[in-house]
């Protein structure tokens, strides 16, 4: 996934109203900036945080730039949560994700369950069908171990618990979980930050659903997966 403009760098001043961003910019002016990221952002809003920053395409938009990684004790990492979707699908078309590489056909948002999308289904491989929900992962507390989520999200344990119920249809189903930096070596799911999530992913597990965890690369150009995480239960 290629950044869609040269990023320009700052320092977060505060981040608020969810989608919001006040940043310093390396050239001294200061700027309101669109923050993509609607969850707590967990440990990486910090004042004064060095931050890495797109400039939109569209000249007519409102908030010129977009708030695009952030770094935190030396790892740049992704805040955007419209990014793992855009690296997932570069992955699958290069067939990079060993797990899926064998389906020949690959669809995005399409709808499925109760009223719910799923991020990419795929058909035509070693299963008629596959489910793909793809998470973004920021948070890591300790031992280099990517955890999600960082709040409750009650949207999320409906996704668990509807790809479930496809699994017990027949349908392969995954949790794939995109983890923007590149020091985390395992991932686990954070029941103490969310009891109803984790309770659900077990659900989910033990109904057959799969769990994937990718870190990436963080690159100024853009953002790659670069290798699987080794998920604890």
């Amino acid at each position: 996934m290629i950044f869609p403009s040269d990023l320009t760098y700052g320092t977060l001043i505060k981040r608020y109203k969810r989608f919001l961003a006040d940043v310093k910019f390396d050239t001294g002016e200061e700027l309101t900036v669109h923050c993509p990221n609607p969850g707590a952002m967990m440990g990486i809003t910090t004042p004064g945080s060095r931050v890495a920053l797109s400039k939109a395409v569209n000249v007519a938009r409102k908030l010129a730039y977009t708030w695009e990684m952030v770094e935190s004790e030396g790892t740049w990492i992704g805040t955007n949560t419209n990014n793992p979707n855009l690296i997932v699908a570069e992955a699958l078309a290069k067939k990079s994700i060993p797990e899926l590489a064998d389906y020949k056909n690959v669809k995005a948002e399409v709808k499925y369950g109760q009223n719910s999308r799923i991020d990419f289904f795929l058909t035509d491989g070693p299963t008629e069908m596959c489910l793909v929900e793809v998470k973004n992962v920021h948070l890591i507390r300790n031992n280099h171990m990517a955890e999600f989520p960082d709040c409750i999200t009650a949207r999320g344990a409906k996704h668990q618990l509807e790809l479930a119920n496809q699994v017990k249809s027949g349908i392969r189903s995954i949790v794939l979980y995109v983890v923007q930096r590149d020091d985390a070596l395992t991932f686990k799911v954070a029941d103490d930050l969310d009891k109803a999530y984790g309770e659900a992913s077990r659900q989910a597990t033990k109904a057959g659903v799969e769990t994937l965890a990718y870190c990436c690369n963080m690159l100024p150009t853009g953002i790659t997966l670069k290798q699987p995480l080794q998920v604890l239960g």
